[in-house]
């Protein structure tokens, strides 16, 4: 089995010795540094690392933290690694899912995540609907009232003003205005009822 080791650091000022030290010393063969903020998406090295890893191999960091910034990109990543043969080591928690411990905590971990991601939809569903029963409906509310758009399409329709300054006028993006009233020149859109 080959280690094949990671290492981040968030700045080009912060040196990444003390996590190649670890990653040599626990015997990675070759080591990819990226120097990047965690909660990036793009990150070459990691993907380049990702990519190098062969079936049997197992991909190690010095912490958790270096690896991914939520448990849901963790898991990810690790799925991703188990998927392909290949195992996942953090030098610092002692996780190693090359071995049935290892594998045993990782699963609870994704246990973990998924119970909170059911017990958040279900709040989120409850919510919804006490406030439904209260008589408010979710969602954001509307940017224009059945009111403004009768006053923006008779703005439109006088001819004087562009359809930027009528969107200003009535407090809204070009595009906006636009999803309210699709066809803004069109005689039949300006004369058919308030959508």
């Amino acid at each position: 089995m080959g280690l094949i080791g990671y290492a981040r650091v968030s700045t080009i000022d912060q040196a990444p010795d003390l996590q190649l030290d670890a990653l040599r010393s626990a015997g990675a063969t070759r080591i990819f540094v990226e120097t990047a903020s965690g909660a990036k998406a793009d990150r070459p090295e990691l993907k380049a690392a990702l990519d190098y890893v062969r079936p049997g191999d197992a991909l190690v960091v010095w912490k958790l933290d270096r690896l991914a910034r939520s448990i849901t990109q963790l898991i990810a990543t690790v799925e991703l690694l188990d998927r392909s043969g290949c195992g996942f080591r953090s030098l610092t928690e002692a996780i190693d899912t090359t071995t049935p411990t290892g594998r045993l905590v990782f699963h609870i971990f994704s246990a973990l995540t998924e119970f909170e991601r059911n017990i958040i939809r279900e709040r989120t569903v409850a919510g919804l609907d006490a406030a439904k029963i209260r008589g408010r409906v979710g969602g954001r509310p509307k940017a224009m009232s059945e009111q403004d758009i009768v006053a923006a399409k008779a703005l439109i329709r006088d001819g004087n003003l562009t359809i930027k300054q009528v969107a200003d006028r009535m407090g809204v993006s070009d595009a906006t205005l636009y999803k309210y009233i699709p066809n803004p020149r069109s005689t039949s859109e300006l004369e058919c009822k308030p959508s």
